[in-house]
């Protein structure tokens, strides 16, 4: 395993080869994105412990989004057993993928709980990130603009470490620790290639809520923008998923044919 220097460009690349994934098997990577948001609509109904499971998971989960689209990339249909694929390997990497999960419910929580102490009454910060009538006045409101820009700031870091940490336990067959520690060094020796990734999704997501305001426009159905909104955040969300596996792939120097068995 060698870490890979890659130029800012990539960013956009990785986004273009992840909706050429999408839209080559769309039936198959949208079952998958729907299987994951059940699985966490269920966890989420268990009291007390189904929000800690949730984040436990979660490397796990996009693991199994990256898993299918290697499937995909060598020309195979990705099934709903890519979630469970990772804990199929062998033991050390099946432990080091539970620390990890583990590790990130940790500090999830424990960023929660200083975002908590830092803003104390966070009602207004709520209210506006609920959509709620009304909301669009209190983004206005300082308090809730210190909010945002304070998760943004906890959640940058903990995205940071745990990127490429699932798949480099996966397939690197590191520990726990050494995966967030290469993720981290890999994310910011390729940091111009991330800001560019980062920005492009932003293009995208702009683009079209500005296509789509214009095309309903048009056709006298404004309203319907909203309507749209709801698959096209659907689709989005699955390829960001997938496009996970691609930064993962441009930043290290691994050989994925050697991928353990399921």
């Amino acid at each position: 395993m060698k870490l890979r220097l890659v130029r800012a460009r990539r960013g956009t690349v990785w986004v273009q080869q992840a909706f050429r994934v999408f839209f080559r098997q769309p039936l198959a990577f949208t079952a998958l994105l729907f299987i994951a948001l059940f699985g966490a609509f269920l966890l989420l109904e268990l009291r007390y412990v189904g929000s800690l499971l949730l984040l436990a998971l979660l490397p796990a989960g996009t693991l199994g989004f990256m898993i299918a689209t290697h499937q995909s990339q060598s020309g195979r249909f990705p099934m709903p057993g890519v979630f469970v694929q990772a804990f199929r390997t062998d033991r050390s990497r099946t432990q080091a993928l539970i620390r990890l999960g583990v590790a990130y419910a940790v500090a999830s929580l424990v960023a929660m709980l200083l975002i908590r102490w830092l803003e104390g009454d966070m009602a207004a910060l709520e209210q506006a990130m609920s959509g709620a009538p009304g909301s669009e006045d209190l983004l206005a409101d300082p308090r809730v603009q210190r909010g945002l820009l304070l998760r943004l700031l906890l959640a940058l870091p903990l995205s940071v470490m745990f990127w490429h940490a699932p798949p480099l336990v996966h397939w690197g067959g590191v520990s726990a620790a050494k995966a967030v520690f290469f993720s981290l060094v890999a994310c910011w020796r390729n940091k111009g290639a991330f800001v560019v990734y980062a920005l492009t999704w932003g293009g995208v997501v702009a683009v079209f809520g500005v296509l789509s305001a214009l095309v309903f426009s048009l056709l006298g159905a404004p309203g319907m923008v909203q309507l749209a909104a709801f698959p096209a955040a659907l689709m989005f969300m699955t390829v960001f998923y997938i496009s996970l596996y691609f930064t993962f792939v441009d930043c290290f120097e691994l050989d994925l044919a050697d991928e353990p068995p399921a």
